[in-house]
Order: structure tokens, then C-alpha cells, then sequence
């Protein structure tokens, strides 16, 4: 598995999705699923860089492997911020009326819809994001 540490700030998303990117680039990912992984991508880190350690600075280790038979792509993201599940959260209420007052959960609840499969964990002082989603090669 690849990974990439870089400072938890949110002017190098860029870099993040450039990393996994270039880890799909030769399974010729459909744009659909690129699409929704680099969504997912950017919810995940956005939320890293703006939450798990303010008022502090910290990094973020994203973590990149293309798996076979399914072919699939299993991100992880790491940080060493306060413990945080954003799964334990009950998914945001998304009709109309809430949806105008509603603060939060919103992008926890794009990934979950998404990504085939999303994981929490927190182990060694760090929390653990996983997020995998099924590739299915163009011709296939």
C-alpha cells in the first residue's frame, strides 16, 4: 500500500487527489467511480484539515492500494487529531425543511452512499478512515 503524509491543511487536497489519482491511472477507472472516489476524497480530507486537531496543526497519512478479484480501491485516512467516528453519527436527515437548517453530516453521508464499503477505527493514538469502492474496468 502507498501512502503520502502532508500537513492536514486544506490547500493540499490537490496533492491528496493527484496521489490517489496516479494510484488508479493504470486500471483505467471509470469516470463515474473516479468521479465519486474524488468526492470522497476531498470530504475526508477537507474534514481532517478542518476539525481533528484546531485549534493545533497536524498532518494527514492517506494510504492508496488497488486491490484484484473485485477489482477495488481501498483508501485510508489517517490522523493523529482528537478520537472522532463520523460513522457512529446518525445519518443527516435529508428532506427539504431539515436539510435548509441542518449543520453537519452531510458529506459523511455522500461517502456512505457512494463508497461500497466505509470503515472506522481508532488505533495507536490515530484515527483510521477506510473507504473502498469497487472498480469495474471499461469493456468489462
Amino acid at each position: 500500500m502507498k501512502s503520502l503524509t502532508v500537513p492536514a491543511e486544506t490547500d493540499r487536497l490537490d496533492e491528496v487527489n493527484a496521489f490517489v489519482n496516479g494510484e488508479l491511472e493504470a486500471y483505467d477507472c471509470p469516470m463515474k467511480a473516479q468521479f465519486e472516489i474524488e468526492l470522497a476524497v476531498e470530504e475526508i480530507f477537507v474534514n481532517i484539515a478542518s476539525y481533528a486537531y484546531k485549534p493545533k496543526e497536524g498532518e494527514a497519512e492517506i494510504r492508496c492500494e488497488v486491490l484484484q478479484d473485485p477489482l477495488r480501491v481501498v483508501i485510508q485516512f489517517l490522523d493523529g487529531g482528537r478520537p472522532y467516528d463520523p460513522l457512529a453519527r446518525e445519518d443527516a436527515d435529508t428532506s427539504r425543511e431539515v436539510l435548509m437548517e441542518r449543520e453537519g453530516g452531510l458529506g459523511i453521508l455522500l461517502v456512505k452512499k457512494t463508497m461500497d464499503e466505509v470503515q472506522y477505527t481508532y488505533e495507536g493514538g490515530k484515527n483510521i478512515l477506510t473507504i473502498v469502492k469497487k472498480l469495474q474496468s471499461k469493456g468489462r
